[in-house]
């Protein structure tokens, strides 16, 4: 059984996840062939050695071929987030890129009761 998140692990998650939009928003779209990436949340392991990114992309259509672009630039972006957070934390979190599909879920159960 999975523990609750402690707060610790809460607020580096939320941090973690205002400098990963932050530094998406200055890449800009066209590094990612026009794709829009939001950072929707980021959940920590217990040793805060490794985060979970749960990325929404629109459009969703392009998800995986993102995702791909994405596990291939994790040093650069790792680095990144490095410099930014090089005061508050004492390890860079390994970073682990996931698709949150829910907006396209909400999407279906919507469209299949109008219908």
């Amino acid at each position: 059984m999975e523990q609750p998140e402690t707060t610790r692990q809460l607020k580096v998650g939320r941090q973690l996840q205002r400098d990963l939009a932050e530094i998406f928003q200055q890449q800009g779209m066209s590094a990612y062939n026009g794709v829009m990436i939001t950072v929707t949340s980021v959940r920590m392991s217990p040793d805060l050695a490794f985060a979970k990114v749960w990325l929404s992309i629109f459009p969703s259509d392009k998800g995986s071929e993102v995702l791909e672009l994405l596990q291939k630039q994790v040093k650069t972006i790792r680095g990144a987030l490095g410099r930014r957070v090089a005061k508050q934390l004492r390890i860079v979190p390994e970073l682990v890129f996931m698709v949150d599909d829910s907006l396209d879920y909400v999407e279906r159960i919507d469209a299949l009761l109008r219908s």
